[in-house]
């Protein structure tokens, strides 16, 4: 579920430190943490969104503790092999992840087997950043000018109409069955590798919608060559203020953001935990670091590690109703 976020790539400043190997030893004592560098295990590939976040967030995390903070991608299985290395690392605080809504709230509707739960192996820390979806048609290849206009022009299509998404299983396809769903839309998915191949889909009319996120689509929607329905969050985006939320738009209780929280393997001390999360408090709470996240399409969070894990049980009943409608599967 994480395309190339070309927006959030600007983001980045310095580069981070150097590979890290875990020296052999006695754990340090709480108190003292971090007294070495610290391992962030991103389960997703480079210069995706969660990469990205991670990295910005590594850079901080970096000048307010001491430390460095050494970021380890390992992508596969829709993020499952990067958590499961997480989960089987020490809880010593020295080896950390970020985790996304999948990992929360859709990825055991998916997978009939995972060797990891979310529950039982990870303690979450803060919930960190959050990426609102938008409904974007092509300004040229649709008439629409509204979301109303556009259920019925769909309704109309003697044909139907498609939907692009990143891939099965992330919150692009889900949300884009969600809405077809419960608009009563013939409308099919089709399944892309990134924004980067939706986009020039939807601009040459091989594609009618995408319901993505809407750091992709910023610049194009600002350029006027696609246009924007709603966005899927719960209030407006700042920096596209004339755009409706989806509750505004027509459509209530479809409120669906794709976010991610910082965690730690199960059994972390409660000490390195508060710690981490009170520095996670203080990078969400500066304000030149908020403006910047806000102008690229994402919003940094904050939260308790019980609020983190409260949120992700939350939204499981929206995403498995999703993966239900769907049928999907990633087996």
């Amino acid at each position: 579920m994480v395309a190339r976020r070309p927006l959030l790539g600007s983001l980045l400043g310095t580069g981070l430190a150097l590979p890290f190997i875990r020296p052999a030893g006695a754990q340090p004592a709480a108190t003292d943490w971090p007294s070495r560098a610290v391992r962030v295990i991103v389960p997703f590939p480079p210069a995706g969104s969660t990469d990205v976040m991670t990295r910005i967030y590594c850079e901080q995390l970096q000048s307010r503790l001491g430390q460095n903070f050494v970021i380890e991608n390992r992508p596969g299985a829709g993020g499952n092999i990067g958590m499961d290395a997480i989960a089987k690392s020490p809880a010593d605080g020295y080896t950390l992840g970020m985790a996304t809504i999948g990992h929360f709230s859709i990825n055991q509707y998916l997978y009939s087997r995972m060797p990891w739960e979310i529950d039982r192996d990870f303690v979450a820390v803060a919930l960190t950043y959050e990426l609102p979806n938008v409904v974007v048609v092509s300004s040229q290849h649709c008439p629409a000018r509204t979301l109303s206009e556009f259920i019925a022009w769909s309704r109309a299509r003697p044909n139907g109409i498609t939907y692009g998404s990143p891939g099965v299983g992330t919150t692009a396809h889900l949300s884009g069955a969600l809405m077809a769903a419960r608009l009563n839309l013939n409308a099919e998915h089709v399944p892309f590798r990134g924004a980067a191949q939706i986009i020039p889909a939807m601009l040459s009319g091989d594609l009618t919608v995408a319901v993505d996120n809407l750091a992709s689509y910023i610049p194009i929607i600002q350029e006027g060559r696609m246009r924007a329905f709603a966005v899927t969050g719960a209030e407006r985006w700042p920096s596209l203020p004339d755009l409706p939320t989806m509750a505004e738009a027509g459509m209530p209780d479809f409120v669906i953001t794709s976010w991610a929280a910082m965690v730690a393997p199960a059994a972390t001390p409660r000490p390195v935990v508060d710690r981490l999360n009170a520095a996670l408090k203080a990078v969400a709470e500066d304000e030149a670091m908020q403006r910047r996240a806000l102008q690229a399409g994402t919003k940094l969070l904050w939260s308790t590690p019980e609020g983190a894990a409260a949120r992700g049980k939350s939204e499981r009943p929206m995403w498995q109703e999703a993966v239900r409608i769907t049928g999907a599967r990633a087996d």
